[in-house]
């Protein structure tokens, strides 16, 4: 009995960061949630981004930014590709601006940089962690359709 108290916190714990969705349950991103650069640019690159599945704002949509302008509001297991200018972009992860919720009552900037060429397409995803909150980081196994 001692041993299966000892154990039932960490697989709690371990219940709280996301995972990867298989490939054939990831969805786009909706149109209306994708809410700049889509059209291409001449000489520009791409920016995939998939979201990892969890409880930890499961039910909160969480905000893309390229350029720190609002590029997308993406759920849980969802995909958004962004078309991008070549050159160094910040890509940002934080708190859903058009959210009243609970949800949008959080804190949560994370940003990197990225170094787009021309016709280059770069992946991310995004995840979440019991210990470190939410994280956007570069994808360098995306999941394939």
């Amino acid at each position: 009995m001692r041993q299966f108290l000892a154990v039932v916190p960490l697989v709690l714990l371990v219940g709280c960061s996301s995972f990867r969705p298989d490939a054939e349950n990831i969805k786009p991103v909706p149109e209306d949630r994708l809410l700049a650069y889509q059209d291409e640019y001449a000489n520009g690159g791409r920016l995939v981004v998939n979201r990892d599945m969890g409880l930890m704002g499961g039910g909160c949509y969480v905000a893309i930014e390229v350029d720190r302008k609002l590029a997308a509001r993406i759920g849980m297991a969802e995909v958004a590709s962004f078309q991008v200018p070549a050159g160094t972009r910040v890509l940002g992860l934080k708190i859903d601006p058009m959210d009243d919720t609970l949800c949008g009552m959080g804190r949560l900037h994370k940003e990197i940089a990225v170094k787009v060429e021309s016709g280059s397409t770069q992946y991310f995803h995004v995840v979440s962690e019991n210990r470190g909150g939410f994280d956007i980081r570069p994808d360098e196994n995306p999941p394939q359709p």
